[in-house]
Formats: C-alpha cells, structure tokens, sequence
C-alpha cells in the first residue's frame, strides 16, 4: 500500500470517527434539551471514538514528518555532517525508546481491560488502550526503520519554533 493510499485511509478513518461523534453528540443534545430524554451510550461511543481517532491520527502524522521536530535545535549542526548525522540518529533512538515504553504501558492496560466492559455499550474495556499500544507499535517500527537507514531530519518546517 503506498503513502498516499494509507494517508487517505487515515484520514477517512479520522473522518468516520469525527462524523459519528459529531451525530451522536448532536442528536444527544438535541433530545435532551428538547425532549428531557437522551441517549446513555452517546458519551461512551464518542470518548471511545475520539481516542481512537487521536491515536490514528498520531500514527498518520509521524512518517508526514508532522511532530515536533525541534528543527532550530539542530538548525546550528547544519555545517557539522557527522554531527548532525549522530543527533538524527540518537533522536530516532529516543522516539523508539518513547515507543516502547507507550507500548508496554498501553499493551498492560489492554490486558487490564479484557476482563472488564463499558458501563453502558458493554464493550471491552481493553478498546480504550489498543490504539495507544497500535500507535506505539506503528511508530515504533517506522523509527526503527529511520533509525536504521539514518534518514535526516526534514528542516523544511515554516515555524522556526514548534
């Protein structure tokens, strides 16, 4: 699957989710104001579908290069290769560092949450810390990957400061 395709899929994934809370949100307000009634499971499938919308959004942004990059900390190393070249390569080792330990931590609270379900839509609980543990694991591997063909850092950021 090439870049593109997988960007679109992100986005339409991102976009699904937004489209559904946005409705549910929507169609909860408008029952409860209007008719004193409204429906339990809104709350619940919007917080479960913002996580996960966060989390697929975060995978999506890595490899756009759209993350804090920090590029005027490494602006000055610009006429120093081999030094720029081995603070690239400890930036990449920190993120996958970073990713691991989001892993461990997301994958134990899946297992936490098997054993337990949503108060109203009654599903897992484990649903909640997935995306957190497939962001970890997507990232991870994408840092591992740059890591190891030692790509540079993109300085075509417009911000000086991010």
């Amino acid at each position: 699957m090439s870049r593109a395709a997988t960007t679109r899929l992100a986005e339409s994934a991102m976009a699904l989710c937004l489209a559904v809370m946005a409705g549910a949100v929507f169609v909860n307000v408008v029952l409860r104001y209007g008719f004193g009634e409204g429906i339990a499971a809104s709350e619940e499938l919007s917080r479960l579908l913002f996580v996960w919308m966060v989390f697929i959004g975060g995978t999506a942004a890595y490899p756009a290069g759209q993350h804090m990059a920090f590029t005027s900390l490494l602006r000055p190393l610009r006429g120093k290769p081999a030094m720029l070249k081995a603070v690239t390569r400890l930036i990449h080792a920190l993120t996958l560092l970073a990713c691991v330990l989001l892993g461990q931590g997301a994958w134990q609270q899946v297992v936490v949450g098997l054993d337990s379900h949503s108060t109203v839509l009654n599903y897992p609980a484990a649903l909640l810390p997935l995306p957190a543990f497939l962001c970890a694991a997507a990232i991870g591997l994408m840092a591992l990957v740059d890591l190891l063909r030692g790509k540079a850092i993109d300085f075509g950021h417009d911000s000086e400061v991010e």
